[in-house]
Parts: C-alpha cells; structure tokens; sequence
C-alpha cells in the first residue's frame, strides 16, 4: 500500500532529525520510495522563534493504518518527542510524522483520520506533498495533490 507522511521538526538538528525519521521508517514500516526536498517554514498554529523544516515521504507499506499509526509515534518518541499535540494546543517539537494518505482509504475513528483532517488546510503539508505525488488523487476531494 502506498502510504504518505508528513514529517516536520524545529528543534535541533533539524535536517538530522529528518534524515533520522526516515531512516527509521524505512526500517520498520516499509521502504521510502520518495522523499520531497526539505521546506524550511515558519510556525502553523503557535508561535515559537524555531522555524520548521518539513518534508513528505512515500512509503510502501503492508502495515494496517492503526499499526502504522503506533509505529508512527513509537519513532516519535524514541526521537524524544514527549507529547503529541491535543486539542488544537501546538508547541515546539523535535519530530512529528503524520499520516497523511493511506492509498485511497478514508477511515474515522478516535485515533486516527485518514485522510488528515488539516493537510488541504497547510502548505508546509501540500507543498512537499505535491513535489513527490502530484497526480494523487485525494480521496474525499477527488482532486489531485498538484491542484490543491
């Protein structure tokens, strides 16, 4: 399953930080088949003096959504991040990676939305999205990527 992430980090060694997570879901959730360049962008939805470097990764993936969710934030916290964000309550962070696209599924629950509910909303999502998957269609928009 083609499976695309998010991934954004402003504290640290920011690009190493990247270069990390991607390593790390290569590993355990299945081969990076494309990565964007890497778009340093200011702070969305809080202020901090730390910019963001954000990239978006293509993965091909035999992980269900909910075990690569897990997966997903088990490598968050092994990178150090202690908190996710809850509640619209946004703050520096050493990595983040979210699922963006999960094939053509959508899927609510609790846990996890797939398509991410916000990605259309945030350039720092769409523009490195759009670099590695432009003729993706959004599931729920029936749009491609290139176009939103």
């Amino acid at each position: 399953m083609k499976v695309y992430l998010g991934l954004g980090t402003n504290l640290g060694d920011k690009e190493s930080n990247l270069h990390v997570a991607v390593r790390k879901i290569n590993e355990r959730i299945g081969e990076v088949t494309a990565l964007s360049a890497f778009y340093v962008t200011a702070p969305w939805g809080f202020s901090s003096e730390n910019s963001f470097l954000n990239a978006a990764c293509c993965v091909e993936s035999e992980l269900p959504p909910l075990d690569l969710l897990r997966e997903t934030q088990a490598i968050e916290r092994e990178l150090g991040r202690m908190k996710k964000s809850v509640g619209g309550n946004y703050s520096d962070r050493l990595i983040d990676i979210d699922i963006l696209l999960y094939g053509d599924l959508i899927l609510h629950t609790p846990e996890l939305e797939i398509p991410h509910p916000l990605m259309t909303e945030r350039r720092f999502v769409m523009d490195p999205l759009a670099e590695i998957a432009p003729g993706v269609v959004h599931p729920v928009l029936g749009k491609r990527l290139g176009e939103l």
